[in-house]
């Protein structure tokens, strides 16, 4: 990491973090003390209305807590869980989390998968991912829950960034428009990868199919997912697409997502729909130049234009700053559309990975942190703020947490009470340290051992063909073989120049 920004885990208490909170210049409230059990905000009850589906009774969750979806590595090559994925989901299920908001991202598409050890959704796989969320069901009831979580399951094409087969360095992006930073960067050689309108229209029905299987398999909604640059997300931003799902204004743009949507309830009606979204983008990030001890210079915007038409949720003329006028727009059109479950994220992991989850040590691939990673936590949750106060009928869930380590539960209840959203996902955290929020809640000291640092071993890994994982914290991952591959990785991504 660099020296330039102190170490959250130096910071001897809250009063600490305030202090950088006021020296960065950001608006984040911080709690002296986490509180316990019902005295908390984070552990009071969460109504949810129905949403997607017909008019309902809500449903009441026990509390605030959400694990995040996350994207696995290491589902069977047919796309079945395998007894990682299992070891994983429940771990979930022990977590107290009263929402798991996908649990893990789960292609409709074979040829749509992120990865080639990625969950797949089809006839053929659904069996076996409805066992997946009964081991999650039952680990919670064995850890004490008195109420089953919520289980839902994340659907997902992985558009630009597929690499479905064997090789891990093969591409086979397929996109809604020609992008000229990202098709370098995603193997998009020609207009061949563009998607036809009949084929967006196969996609929709893959959606509706995997939507389908998921409600007979008891998960209790799906998420249609819309964010980190997957295909869904990449339409937001299809200005210069012709045809139905594409344009300049954005209820032109918003014909996919209101596609997918009839289509999931047509095909599986009663089921609840959230939607994860990626409320900004950002301009593409590539490291600049090496430091001295070789690694990976902070990250820079690449040449672009402006005003830049690119991306969703941007200022055009200003692309490194959001700009909420459309996320708001496509929130209030869920609601219109009965959709009242958003759980809000930004940017993404393959080209700006400092937006989408701040961290202190970049990936083997990526570029040291440009900013204090504090300030990405606060534009993260920001967004959420601004979504829920501009439709507060909506269902809010924030993202962006892991990197406030052991203030979590300080900021978290701060900001839950201060009605910025609803409820606090937690991702990398629920790797290294599933148990967090039952722990927060039975009033017990945080395990420091346990608490996610963001070494981003978690992208490393996979990012080179090893299984999802955190290797540094989790005992179970630091004693198997990958570990030491994943090292061989890390040493081979620094110059000899550079390498102690």
């Amino acid at each position: 990491m660099s020296d330039r920004f102190p170490r959250v885990a130096a910071l001897r208490d809250a009063r600490g973090l305030r202090a950088r909170l006021v020296a960065l210049g950001l608006d984040l409230p911080c709690d002296d003390e986490p509180l316990a059990g019902s005295r908390s905000p984070l552990g009071a009850e969460l109504p949810l209305p129905p949403s997607g589906g017909p008019a309902g009774a809500a449903t009441v969750l026990a509390n605030r807590f959400v694990v995040q979806p996350m994207e696995g590595w290491d589902g069977t090559a047919e796309g079945r869980p395998s007894e990682l994925t299992v070891r994983r989901w429940r771990r979930f299920g022990t977590s107290g989390a009263a929402w798991i908001w996908g649990g893990e991202a789960a292609s409709v598409a074979r040829e749509g998968r992120a990865n080639p050890r990625q969950l797949v959704v089809d006839e053929s796989t659904a069996p076996a991912l409805g066992a997946l969320r009964r081991e999650l069901v039952a680990a919670a009831r064995e850890a004490g829950a008195t109420r089953e979580p919520m289980v839902g399951l994340q659907l997902t094409h992985s558009g630009r960034w597929s690499r479905p087969g064997p090789d891990p360095d093969r591409r086979a992006p397929r996109v809604a428009f020609r992008h000229p930073l990202l098709d370098p960067r995603s193997g998009v050689a020609d207009d061949a990868a563009v998607l036809s309108d009949r084929e967006v229209h196969e996609i929709v029905a893959r959606f509706a199919g995997a939507a389908r299987l998921a409600r007979e398999e008891g998960f209790a909604f799906v998420d249609v997912k819309h964010c980190h640059g997957y295909l869904l997300h990449e339409f937001l931003a299809a200005r210069s697409r012709p045809g139905r799902f594409g344009g300049a204004d954005l209820p032109a743009r918003l014909g996919l997502l209101r596609a997918t949507i009839a289509a999931v309830r047509d095909a599986a009606p009663g089921l609840a729909i959230g939607v994860r979204l990626s409320a900004f983008d950002a301009l593409p990030h590539r490291p600049d130049g090496r430091d001295a001890d070789g690694k990976p210079g902070p990250g820079v915007a690449e040449p672009h234009q402006v005003p830049y038409r690119l991306a969703f949720g941007v200022d055009a003329e200003r692309p490194e700053e959001p700009s909420y006028a459309e996320p708001v727009a496509l929130a209030r059109e869920l609601l219109a559309l009965g959709v009242r479950w958003l759980n809000v994220t930004g940017g993404s992991p393959y080209y700006c990975p400092h937006v989408q989850r701040p961290a202190a040590f970049p990936p083997s691939d990526g570029y040291a942190p440009p900013e204090d990673p504090l300030t990405g936590v606060a534009r993260l949750l920001d967004a959420a703020r601004v979504l829920k106060a501009a439709v507060p009928e909506m269902v809010v869930v924030s993202s962006g947490w892991s990197y406030l380590q052991e203030f979590v539960p300080h900021v978290a209840q701060a900001c839950v009470r201060a009605g910025w959203f609803d409820a606090v996902g937690l991702g990398r955290m629920a790797l290294s340290y599933p148990e967090l929020p039952r722990d927060v809640l039975a009033g017990r000291p945080l395990d420091r051992r346990a608490i996610c640092r963001t070494f981003s071993d978690c992208t490393t890994a996979p990012r080179s063909g090893l299984v999802s994982g955190c290797y540094p914290l989790d005992p179970f991952y630091r004693a198997r073989p990958e570990r030491t591959l994943l090292e061989d990785v890390k040493h081979r991504a620094q110059p000899a120049g550079g390498r102690a």
